[in-house]
């Protein structure tokens, strides 16, 4: 199982298409719309159709000829290769700015993961309640994880602090850890690492408004849609 260019037999990017279209099939759900098209969906997200139809046939989903698909299996399918047809639980480590807001966002159990715990070197935070969770000091982090038994952390201390965390959490038996920290992290190879850089996105949008305006395309304000 490879964590490059594909994720098991899914190319990345297909995962990374895929809470588009499970979005707008949800939505489409919503309001009783039983069949959609690879067409339609392309149209909604941007994508040609022949894509559509390559994502879904990697998550094993054909479509009807002259029909489309079942709104209800794609979104079963979706859920279900992504695993977001059941929570799973995370501890989050550091609530600073960034860790308090990440506790206090209600979407994650829409895409299967619930915070059950949280933690901070902070003695001033600790009972403290945050986003309905209640901080506990770093001293408590690995008995906890021992009894809670949870695969997964979500990591927003500060960086100089990431490293020697990271190890805390995997020698304590976390499987995987989405790294908000901007800090390269030196594990185990058992232990699956997701890296959400503020930078890189940064870095893409300025890059992007840099062309566009070298490019001399840039939309006069009034064009703007509402």
């Amino acid at each position: 199982m490879a964590y490059g260019y594909m994720i098991g037999s899914i190319p990345i990017t297909t995962v990374q298409r895929l809470p588009s279209y499970l979005r707008v099939a949800r939505e489409m759900r919503r309001q009783g719309r039983e069949v959609v098209s690879s067409n339609r969906l392309g149209e909604l997200l941007g994508l040609e159709a022949v894509q559509v139809r390559k994502d879904f046939g990697f998550i094993g989903i054909t479509g009807l000829p002259k029909s489309g698909y079942q709104v209800e299996e794609l979104v079963l399918a979706m859920e279900h290769c992504l695993c977001w047809n059941r929570v799973r639980d995370a501890v989050l480590v550091g609530v600073g700015h960034l860790g308090t807001a990440l506790l206090g966002y209600r979407g994650f159990s829409a895409h299967g993961l619930g915070i059950c715990a949280a933690f901070d070197i902070d003695p001033a935070l600790a009972g403290k309640v945050v986003g309905g969770i209640t901080v506990s000091p770093m001293d408590d982090l690995e008995p906890a994880l021992r009894r809670l038994e949870v695969p997964m952390a979500i990591l927003t201390v500060a960086p100089e602090a990431a490293q020697e965390v990271a190890l805390r959490l995997a020698r304590a038996g976390i499987e995987g850890i989405w790294n908000f920290t901007g800090c390269p992290l030196n594990l185990p190879p058992q232990v699956i690492v997701q890296d959400q850089d503020i930078a890189i996105g940064l870095a893409v949008l300025s890059a992007k408004l840099s062309a566009r305006d070298r490019q001399g395309a840039a939309i006069p304000r009034g064009d703007v849609p509402d």
